[in-house]
């Protein structure tokens, strides 16, 4: 099974985020362990970055990214992705629609977010961590 993990289920994880911790640590594990095949978009890393500047400092967003760029694959955003969200009038959200086209571009059988609604509009299944969880059998 290919999953995208979303920006925000990959932040729950880094910064134990409660009460959505322990369920993106059961995600982040099942990808490491190699259970399924999870990536994350390039743009979740920049983001990621910038987002955790006041919790972490340099060096350990470094070594976070690291460590995550070993678990996930990473899915670059480039021309055709960018043009095809522009393109795309079925999101609201620029940023929800390029995920949506790194999902695609990694043949992702589910984008596992808490904002299920922000994708509606594709046609990969966007479904909750507690949700994803329970399919699995985890």
């Amino acid at each position: 099974m290919r999953v995208l993990v979303d920006t925000n289920v990959v932040l729950d994880y880094i910064a134990k985020r409660e009460p959505y911790a322990e369920q993106a640590y059961n995600i982040v594990k099942m990808c490491a362990d190699r259970e399924i095949d999870g990536c994350i978009a390039a743009h979740t890393i920049l983001n990621l970055f910038f987002i955790l500047r006041k919790e972490l400092s340099v060096d350990e967003r470094k070594a976070t990214i690291r460590k995550l760029c070993r678990v996930f694959t990473v899915v670059g955003v480039d021309i055709l992705k960018i043009m095809s969200a522009l393109e795309n009038n079925s999101f609201e959200d620029f940023e929800d629609c390029v995920q949506h086209e790194c999902a695609v571009d990694f043949g992702s059988d589910y984008i596992i977010t808490r904002n299920i609604p922000d994708f509606a509009g594709g046609n990969i299944k966007a479904i909750a961590p507690s949700d994803f969880l329970g399919i699995v059998n985890f």
